[in-house]
């Protein structure tokens, strides 16, 4: 029999149980399961009985979550939760029938981290699995199938992530501080070395930011870290400090603790802000010259990145919403603008633009004699857009703020008069519902709508039906490898 030992044991800990279940499921001996299929974020399922004829009779049918297990495997796994109709347990070991697309989890931490839950499977698999899930929910929601699938969209699968808030805590009893993200199912802080999804400008040195904290006076009041990392390009001087951190403290810091930081945050060019209070506070202490003192709108001396395929560089603050995986997001604007198969003179409406990552490159596509409007909820984030429209020279663009989930008839973009031969559509994991019932006074022959919830996509794509469209494409991105969630994207038009 063949037997694989997982590389991490998972963590005792079962999240919010009472103290009587969670002594009776650590007392509880590893029960055996075969993995028949997966749920949706890609843990194992399996039930009891399939296949077992030690487990309990009372339990016979009862369905169970695998973590760590995939289909056609048995798995010796260790429960951690249970409720009425379901439980949730961990795979210790693989006993039987390995799935050939098993690997060995890249990160030492895999298994505790509860910052991604898939590294135990090739990428290759993770995507295509994505897509079935994407497949069902619109099968199930929509009652629909695209004319044409997408071949996954692959990119940078380690190293990749490159915004993430860590959290910070000193521990006295062993002097040292934890610096990292939670454990899975559970508000304690994983004791991490190194991160493998994070860019290595930072993952390879949460050991010497750990080291760091320990040694200053504020270290019982540094409570978190929020990372933005952009691109260093040579064109432009200030994008060289490309890693920013942002240090949350609950009280104020000295000036020798001020100095370590600076000291340290010098050595590896990085840009240091201080956060005291809430987010209005956040504050630039490293530049000399005090040109970005505060997250001003536009920002200086911020960070960037760049979208070569348009020839487009974006400024943007650490603060600001920006995709965290850059390499799929260059490949995803392109695949973006060429679904929507843009003509010189056309205009588009983006919605939900943010600081115009997908309303610039439109720009480029319908030329000068075109016209892009983008809408957003955040007044900032607007005249950011607006900022990198005008660093660009993307005169034929217009950008107004605006809350989509509520009525937005009476804006002057909105009005019938205002009709746009293409619409992109990115929003938030809830959807887009609210803004389907104003899809006719668009009267846009094409819509790429791209989404990091297919849930969502899945039930708007019901609306669009609705609505009188077509879907005519589909396909998911690796926007965030080794985690169960899905980035995707869909073609319509109009019938």
């Amino acid at each position: 029999m063949t037997m694989t030992t997982l590389i991490n044991a998972p963590s005792k800990k079962s999240g919010k149980l009472t103290a009587r279940t969670r002594k009776r499921l650590q007392d509880a001996p590893p029960v055996n399961f075969n993995i028949t299929g997966l749920a949706h974020d890609g843990r194992g399922v399996s039930s009891y009985g399939i296949g077992e004829h030690d487990h309990p009779a009372d339990k016979l049918g009862k369905k169970v979550f695998v973590s760590f297990a995939l289909p056609g495997e048995t798995v010796t796994a260790k429960l951690r939760n249970s409720k009425k109709t379901f439980e949730e347990a961990d795979a210790l070991s693989v006993i039987g029938n390995p799935n050939p697309e098993r690997q060995t989890p890249p990160c030492p931490h895999f298994g505790v981290c509860g910052g991604c839950s898939l590294q135990h499977w090739h990428p290759d698999g993770q995507i295509n699995f994505k897509q079935s899930v994407l497949a069902e929910l619109l099968q199930h929601q929509a009652g629909v199938q695209p004319q044409q699938w997408l071949p996954p969209l692959t990119a940078d699968r380690l190293g990749y992530r490159t915004k993430a808030r860590m959290g910070v805590r000193y521990v006295a009893k062993k002097d040292s501080a934890l610096v990292g993200f939670r454990e899975r199912a559970s508000n304690f802080l994983a004791n991490l070395d190194e991160c493998h999804i994070l860019d290595p400008r930072v993952g390879e040195q949460i050991t010497a930011l750990k080291q760091l904290i320990t040694t200053l006076d504020g270290r019982d009041h540094i409570a978190q870290l929020e990372l933005a990392i952009g691109e260093s390009l040579a064109h432009i001087a200030d994008s060289q400090k490309s890693v920013a951190v942002i240090v949350r403290h609950l009280q104020p810091l000295s000036d020798g603790d001020i100095d370590k930081l600076q000291t340290f945050f010098a050595d590896r060019n990085w840009q240091l802000f201080l956060q005291p209070k809430g987010s209005d506070t956040v504050h630039r202490i490293d530049d000399p010259q005090g040109r970005a003192s505060s997250l001003t709108v536009p920002p200086t001396g911020g960070l960037f990145y760049r979208l070569p395929d348009f020839d487009i560089d974006f400024e943007f603050s650490p603060l600001d919403f920006t995709q965290v995986n850059l390499s799929v997001n260059r490949k995803m604007t392109k695949l973006a603008c060429d679904l929507l198969d843009l003509k010189e003179g056309e205009r588009v409406l983006d919605l939900f633009c943010g600081l115009g990552n997908f309303s610039l490159p439109l720009a480029r596509c319908v030329g000068k004699t075109g016209f892009v409007v983008g809408v957003e909820g955040s007044v900032e984030m607007t005249e950011r857009a607006k900022m990198n429209a005008a660093a660009n020279g993307l005169t034929h663009t217009e950008f107004y703020a605006q809350d989509l989930t509520q009525d937005f008839s009476h804006q002057p973009w909105a009005t019938g008069e205002n009709s746009f031969d293409a619409l992109l559509i990115d929003p938030p994991r809830s959807g887009a519902a609210e803004v389907m019932a104003y899809l006719g006074k668009f009267n846009a022959k094409r819509i790429v709508y791209v989404s990091c919830n297919p849930a969502t996509l899945a039930r708007d794509t019901a609306l669009l039906i609705e609505q009188g469209y077509r879907l005519t494409h589909a396909g998911v991105m690796d926007m965030f490898c080794h985690t169960g969630h899905v980035e995707s994207i869909a073609r319509f038009e109009k019938i």
